[in-house]
């Protein structure tokens, strides 16, 4: 009998790319993960200013943007367990 696959974060809704486009930063790339824990330390209404070279110089932190970061670097994460 075949196992039966979970696919929960198709069920959820999420944008495709929204992160990405939302930071300026091309879909292709990976978004760095200092730009991912700079995004959820600054509370929603700071403007930070980028740690990296990619995407803007600064940004306005949105709760929304703050969310799809925590996201990311969760899933980012789960990658790196799954490939140990």
């Amino acid at each position: 009998m075949a196992k039966k696959i979970n696919k929960w974060i198709q069920k959820v809704g999420m944008k495709k790319g929204a992160l990405s486009k939302q930071l300026g930063i091309p879909e292709k790339e990976d978004i760095p993960m200092t730009l991912l824990n700079t995004i959820v330390a600054a509370t929603p209404g700071d403007t930070i200013k980028n740690p990296t070279k990619t995407g803007k110089p600064k940004y306005k932190v949105t709760r929304l943007m703050e969310r799809r970061s925590i996201l990311a670097r969760n899933f980012k994460n789960i990658s790196k367990r799954n490939k140990k």
